[in-house]
């Protein structure tokens, strides 16, 4: 099982994209379908509600709320590894230390340089790799 991060702004694309053949929808798609396992704690899960929330974005609230619904039942709910480097948003540390607790896991974000240099950090197109890979 391929462990992953979600970072928030992946979620928006992906409800935002016109596109299917995304990597963002695609990263969304393989979660609901089981190829990769989303760890989660309560302050992401707080993130991904507010932002997936906000009016403008116009989200389906059914789509986003049966969303919301499959991280709670499927996802694995975890501590933060603490990790005492700067952040270029300190917002975005706890992605990153919840990413920590797993050995192996990965983080999956479009803003890789809010986040240290890993090979732990990908963008949604390396993590298609990652999975067409297993």
């Amino acid at each position: 099982m391929i462990y992953v991060v979600i970072d928030t702004n992946v979620f928006v694309s992906a409800y935002m994209t016109h596109n299917l053949n995304s990597a963002t929808y695609k990263v969304v798609e393989h979660l609901l379908n089981g190829k990769i396992q989303l760890l989660y704690n309560n302050e992401i899960m707080a993130e991904y509600e507010d932002v997936l929330s906000r009016p403008y974005l116009r989200i389906n609230p059914i789509e986003r709320d049966t969303l919301f619904d499959f991280i709670r039942n499927n996802g694995v709910l975890t501590d933060r590894t603490s990790f005492y480097e700067l952040f270029v948003d300190e917002d975005d540390r706890v992605f990153y230390e919840v990413m920590l607790s797993e050995e192996d896991s990965f983080l999956v974000t479009g803003n890789l340089k809010h986040f240290p240099i890993s090979p732990r950090v990908v963008t949604p197109a390396q993590m298609l790799q990652i999975i067409a890979g297993e």
